[in-house]
């Protein structure tokens, strides 16, 4: 098995240097699994993080041959679960393939401290 920890050029950069962007694990057979790190969005709102959010997921699906469509798992943080609507509409306008696997939770506070959300994902590319 193979695997590659990297933060691919053109894409978010992330916010320490003490972690990569993306893990890529490569499948016997052709194609990867990506395990992407959390990303937060700048924005005055939810709704504004949640588009930069998925913004930088995609550009970071791209680095390594992979779209939104390839999605397996989505991992959610929201430090105002009542503000979920919100997030869900980006989501949705976002996400348009089957829906992946999900997980949402409220957490009081991100690593940084004026995000509302914070999203993690696993993809399948190539292959």
């Amino acid at each position: 098995m193979q695997i590659t920890l990297d933060s691919p050029a053109g894409a978010p950069q992330p916010f320490s240097p003490y972690y990569s962007q993306v893990a890529r694990v490569e499948l016997d057979g052709g194609g990867a699994l990506l395990y992407l790190s959390g990303q937060v969005a700048e924005g005055a709102d939810l709704t504004e993080q949640s588009r930069g959010v998925f913004e930088a997921i995609g550009a970071l699906l791209a680095a390594h041959g992979g779209t939104l469509d390839d999605i397996l798992n989505i991992r959610t943080y929201l430090t105002d679960i009542t503000r979920l609507a919100e997030y869900a509409a980006v989501r949705g306008r976002c996400l348009t393939a089957t829906p992946p696997t999900s997980t949402t939770v409220e957490v009081p506070r991100l690593f940084v401290p004026w995000a509302l959300i914070e999203v993690e994902v696993v993809a399948a590319v190539g292959g």
